[in-house]
């Protein structure tokens, strides 16, 4: 899967930061990526974080019970 960086300031940026953290060129581009991707998810508010989740858990089934709020409060130490 080739990647050809043709920008001559990405490629300056990669090289240098795969020399900084002595790290192939490959794993300069794939931790900078990841690291980009993580800021991003870290930038989103906390509802927009827990939309799968959310959406994920209604999909369950309901199962007609109620929850046990002695059980609960002794969890929490109440």
């Amino acid at each position: 899967m080739p990647l050809h960086i043709k920008d001559k300031a990405a490629n300056d940026a990669v090289r240098r930061l795969a020399h900084v953290r002595s790290l192939t060129l490959t794993e300069a581009v794939r931790v900078a990526c990841e690291e980009a991707l993580a800021r991003d998810d870290r930038a989103l508010t906390v509802v927009d974080r827990l939309k799968d989740i959310h959406r994920q858990v209604r999909t369950f089934a309901r199962t007609g019970q109620k929850a046990d709020k002695a059980f609960f409060d002794g969890e929490w130490g109440e």
